[in-house]
């Protein structure tokens, strides 16, 4: 009887991984395989992994790597799995290399404002440490508590504060990857400023874990504000909401945020924010002169609004921000969302506002709108059973209308939760053949056998 060359291989990378990682770091229990599986998307993979890699320490992240790349077994790297497009979908036979445990901040350097960082770090402890020396990380997506700075950075996320501060890559200084062959790579600086050579770390980011296994990162600090000044509005309408966030910008005023929460989204949150409105925008402001810049916001708003509350209590500015970040959490209870995340330029948000409303109807799908307004991130979410086997066809229809919308808009697929394997399937269309054929070949002089995240981003 003959064994097949699959097995075999099997066989021999997990015998290679016992003999050269601590015998806690490697996995084959298939309880654990399948809670490793996949990510907040929901997608469902194909099989099931091969092992899972427990990874603590950069050198054990080379070791699975060189061992995978000889014998041509495909890797899927994950953090705290929160990734909502399917990213760390691991398919049969992938060994998964879980990076949460590599969690240490190494350094946090008050006199440079910078921190360097493994890339299972939780987002908002980075914060919080930072905060006690009067800095701030700033990107602050809506899964602060959860996501980890390594998955962050794989998709270049953005969040809440990204409209004055930007999104992930703006922080990212430098990093310490692991190369699909086991080679171990260092880009950046520590400097503000720096423009030696191709610029990878910005290549790296949001790259999806496609290129390389990213192990540390050098991250900008930036000081914690003077003061904050912030104002919930509830509009009739969504798209009488987005044209009023777009007038801010018009306005001049550039604020941290301005996030915009639709009607049915505000009922699953809580039934009594429905009642005030059909649709919320928080805006904040920040810096030494943010009493002044809020004084104006409310002032534009108040003839489109129907209320605008000001507030400068961080408390009472915590609780106007809690109904974005309880949105996903609200949804997750009505079902399986399938979250999307275009962008479109801001002076186009309430055009794309009342298509996706067009095409919910058209579809009879129902849609869930969220917004970072100030830049132009929309998050319509399809919420559907969850157990159904797969996606109904009216959603995956409603979907890619959607998806064409952004384009036709001169917009883009995803503004920061990343290509996955959800929406790979549009990236041609938007990239255009000449940069998606120089993308793939990027991709195989980084790995040429294939085998990070394979099936995912391009």
């Amino acid at each position: 009887m003959t064994t097949a060359p699959e097995t075999t291989t099997s066989a021999r990378l997990l015998g290679l991984l016992a003999r050269d990682l601590p015998p806690d770091r490697l996995s084959t229990d298939p309880a654990v395989l399948a809670a490793h599986a996949t990510d907040r998307s929901g997608t469902r993979p194909a099989g099931e992994p091969l092992a899972l890699v427990r990874a603590r320490r950069t050198e054990e992240v080379a070791v699975a790597l060189r061992h995978a790349h000889a014998l041509r077994v495909p890797v899927v790297p994950r953090g705290a799995g929160t990734g909502l497009s399917g990213g760390a979908t691991a398919n049969d036979g992938c060994l998964v290399l879980d990076l949460s445990g590599m969690d240490r901040i190494v350094e946090l350097s008050v006199d440079d404002q910078l921190a360097v960082v493994e890339p299972g770090v939780i987002t908002a402890d980075l914060d919080r440490a930072a905060g006690a020396h009067g800095l701030r990380y700033a990107p602050d997506p809506a899964s602060a508590a959860l996501s980890t700075i390594g998955g962050n950075i794989a998709t270049n996320a953005g969040g809440l504060r990204c409209a004055k501060y930007g999104v992930t890559r703006d922080s990212v200084l430098g990093l310490e990857a692991v190369l699909a062959d086991g080679t171990v790579v260092r880009t950046g600086r520590r400097t503000v400023k720096g423009v030696t050579g191709y610029d990878l770390t910005a290549l790296l980011t949001g790259s999806e874990g496609t290129l390389a296994v990213i192990t540390s990162a050098t991250l900008r600090l930036r000081p914690v504000p003077m003061a904050t000044a912030t104002l919930a509005a509830y509009f009739p309408t969504f798209e009488a909401a987005a044209e009023a966030s777009y007038a801010i910008t018009r306005a001049g005023v550039e604020p941290a945020l301005a996030e915009l929460v639709d009607g049915p989204v505000l009922q699953a949150i809580d039934p009594a924010l429905r009642e005030r409105g059909g649709a919320l925008l928080v805006v904040q402001c920040d810096g030494a002169g943010a009493a002044v810049e809020a004084t104006a916001v409310a002032r534009l708003l108040a003839p489109l609004a129907t209320t605008v509350e000001t507030t400068q209590d961080p408390a009472e500015a915590g609780a106007l921000l809690a109904a974005r970040r309880l949105a996903l959490p609200a949804l997750e209870r009505l079902g399986r969302p399938l979250i999307e995340d275009i962008a479109v330029p801001r002076s186009r948000l309430a055009e794309a506002v009342r298509e996706i409303r067009a095409i919910s109807a058209r579809h009879d799908v129902p849609v869930y709108t969220l917004a970072h307004a100030a830049d132009g991130n929309l998050h319509p979410i399809i919420v559907v059973d969850p157990s159904l086997d797969r996606l109904p066809d009216a959603a995956w229809e409603a979907a890619g209308e959607i998806f064409a919308l952004a384009l036709r808009l001169g917009g883009t697929l995803t503004g920061e939760h990343g290509v996955g394997v959800l929406k790979r399937q549009w990236v041609a269309e938007e990239l255009g053949p000449a940069a998606h054929a120089l993308q793939r070949r990027l991709k195989e002089v980084f790995d040429p056998r294939g085998i990070l995240n394979p099936g995912k981003s391009l």
